[in-house]
């Protein structure tokens, strides 16, 4: 489908990569790995048309459309949430208002025996047909299903883009290419803004989307789970094996060590054949075979090592000081933002050195309660107490992108230093990969990952016995997230992450706690085994979870959660709202299956079958038909779960 051919990206003063060729096929699931700053976005948006190489070409067969999920967002935030996604169905609404205008036409003329009127009705039905094959007659219902995948509630959809965050606003534009259904997508970090189970929905979609896939990630188990291929941009190479990246990982190691083992064979060769030469060649009678020993060891192709970029963090974090027993301890604790209740009266309490995971949609409470326990946010009513010589470390999610970027990377570190690590800054820099002059660069400047590392080197400033780390491996790559995890794992104090990646979770830490609806539910063991209650069929070797009421928490039996009047306003209309919904889909239901059985009665007669061109009319429709009615019963189904 496409073809790169002899590409080079050089800026001048550096060269990312060169003379690169690949070849992108249907049903490819591509994940395109390497290093922060190796070149992989900018691969992308060359394959995607955005940018131009320095030279080598890129050529497309006719017609294929290609998606393109950039980490730039491109959106007309003046929209709804609804609108944006029928962006996606441009050439679909055309064909409606063609569809329109036909039938005006045939319902004005009286023509009925004319050429040009047969010609009209025959142009209703090719447009019919060409309508339903691109999803003209499930296109409110695909779009339901694409949004509600990616966590977005119903009721949600007519909203204006202006009421999302940056990262909902990512998802509606993600949501908006999957239901352009492009022949080959490309994905950077898609799972960037998501939670678990919208990386998992994504998952599932992307495992059987029938075009080609491209994504960027740095999430192994989301590349392991979907992709077939791995090409790794690194050193200024690309190498390209059809493998999951764990695969391919393996895959490479093991070349490496026989390239290693080759390169070790033909150097001793090589020197053995010099130290003949070095003995004969002066000697008359040896000469000849001297001269044929030296050209023999010119012609020899030296084996080349693949150079491996092994740069990365390297850290530990200082040991916790001794804090009390329980670390920190909420009590009926409640927040709301305005009219939206977030967490409703929640008990929790962390004791001393416990590792716990915080699980869940987004807009569930995770990120609130991690920053009602940093302190960064108040309670609206409750108790939230810190414990005993409690002190705590806290990276904000979008703690990155709060730096001042008018700043140098050494201002910012210093600004945050207490005065006995001032002469250890620069060292602590060098472990985060900052050396030279890199330290004097400005923090407006540096990459995602930059940032990231920077913020996580101010942790290090001084000891903490609680580590909030909230989403902390966004925008860090393979090696840098395995080094932050290795010294989590050696930290010997209390510590509360907030994160979506399955890998960095798996083994980090021994409980899960799961939100939902503003309430929570804690689990024993990690991650694998709560995605294996959740039915994940790629964790079903994990141990099987444990559910333990939460510390000081009364069973919601004792105590339901009481609904303000706005919130039971909000259901009321959302109820109302289903029930409306309800009576137009068995409508619809009612409608397309009165078209099934006339069209049933049609295949049912042995003249059409000779007429080919009929025939295939008709089992067309049919089973637009039968696959309209699925899609309606499904959501159907799921408005009635609500309404119960």
């Amino acid at each position: 489908m496409i073809s790169l051919s002899n590409i080079t990206v050089d800026f001048g003063t550096r060269v990312l990569f060169k003379g690169v060729n690949f070849l992108i096929k249907r049903g490819d699931r591509i994940g395109l790995v390497g290093r922060n700053g190796a070149g992989k976005s900018t691969m992308l948006s060359i394959i995607a048309g955005e940018r131009q190489a320095t030279s080598g070409d890129v050529s497309r067969q006719n017609a294929i459309r290609v998606g393109f999920l950039s980490q730039d967002l491109t959106l007309d935030i003046t929209k709804t949430l609804r609108e944006t996604a029928m962006q996606a169905f441009e050439e679909v609404l055309k064909l409606h208002d063609e569809i329109d205008r036909i039938q005006h036409q045939l319902e004005t003329r009286t023509d009925y025996e004319t050429e040009d009127y047969m010609k009209l009705v025959q142009r209703l039905t090719d447009v019919n047909d060409l309508y339903a094959r691109r999803g003209g007659l499930t296109m409110q219902a695909d779009i339901e299903q694409i949004l509600t995948g990616l966590g977005f509630e119903r009721e949600q959809l007519d909203n204006p883009l202006t009421m999302f965050s940056g990262g909902w606003q990512m998802r509606a534009e993600l949501g908006r290419l999957l239901l352009q259904h492009p022949d080959c997508l490309l994905l950077d970090e898609p799972t960037n803004h998501l939670d678990i189970d919208s990386v998992r929905w994504l998952e599932d979609f992307l495992s059987t989307y029938d075009g080609a896939v491209v994504l960027i990630s740095h999430d192994r188990t989301f590349l392991d789970n979907i992709t077939n291929r791995t090409i790794e941009i690194t050193k200024n190479k690309v190498y390209d094996i059809p493998a999951s990246y764990s695969d391919y990982e393996e895959i490479r190691a093991e070349r490496m060590e026989q390239q290693k083992a080759i390169a070790a064979r033909q150097g001793r060769e090589r020197e053995r054949m010099q130290k003949w030469i070095d003995r004969f060649k002066y000697k008359a009678s040896m000469a000849s075979r001297a001269q044929s020993r030296i050209k023999a060891l010119q012609r020899m192709e030296v084996v080349e090592v693949d150079d491996q970029d092994t740069s990365s963090i390297h850290f530990a974090f200082p040991p916790a000081p001794r804090a009390g027993r329980v670390v920190v301890e909420c009590t009926n604790v409640v927040k709301n933002y305005g009219d939206k209740r977030v967490l409703r009266g929640v008990d929790f309490a962390l004791e001393r050195g416990e590792k716990i995971a915080f699980i869940g949609k987004n807009g569930e409470g995770k990120t609130t309660l991690a920053k009602i326990i940093a302190s960064a946010e108040p309670p609206t009513s409750g108790e939230f107490q810190v414990g005993h010589a409690t002190s705590i470390g806290y990276y904000a999610q979008h703690q990155a992108d709060m730096m001042d970027g008018h700043q140098t990377v050494y201002e910012i570190m210093e600004q945050a230093s207490p005065p006995e690590m001032r002469s250890r800054l620069r060292t602590l820099l060098g472990a985060f990969l900052f050396k030279g002059d890199d330290i004097n660069k400005r923090v407006g400047v540096l990459s995602g990952g930059e940032k990231s590392r920077l913020a996580l080197a101010r942790l290090l400033l001084q000891p903490y016995n609680l580590l909030i780390l909230d989403e902390p491996t966004n925008h860090l790559d393979m090696l840098s997230k395995e080094v932050l995890k290795e010294a989590l794992l050696a930290y010997d104090g209390a510590m509360i992450v907030v994160s979506h990646d399955r890998d960095f979770l798996d083994g980090l830490t021994e409980k899960i706690i799961a939100f939902r609806m503003g309430t929570l539910k804690e689990y024993e063991g990690d991650v694998d085994a709560y995605l294996k209650l959740l039915g994940d069929p790629h964790v079903q070797d994990a141990p099987p979870p444990t559910e333990i009421p939460l510390k000081h928490a009364p069973a919601a039996d004792d105590k339901p959660a009481v609904l303000s009047r706005e919130e039971q306003k909000a259901l009321e209309r959302k109820k109302r709202k289903a029930e409306r919904r309800i009576a137009e889909i068995e409508k619809q239901i009612g409608v397309q299956e009165m078209m099934m059985a006339d069209l049933e009665a049609t295949l049912a007669d042995p003249e059409l079958y000779r007429d080919p061109v009929k025939q295939h009319k008709s089992v067309t429709s049919y089973d637009t038909a039968k696959r309209v009615v699925a899609s309606l019963m499904e959501e159907w189904s799921s408005l009635m779960e609500i309404l119960q």
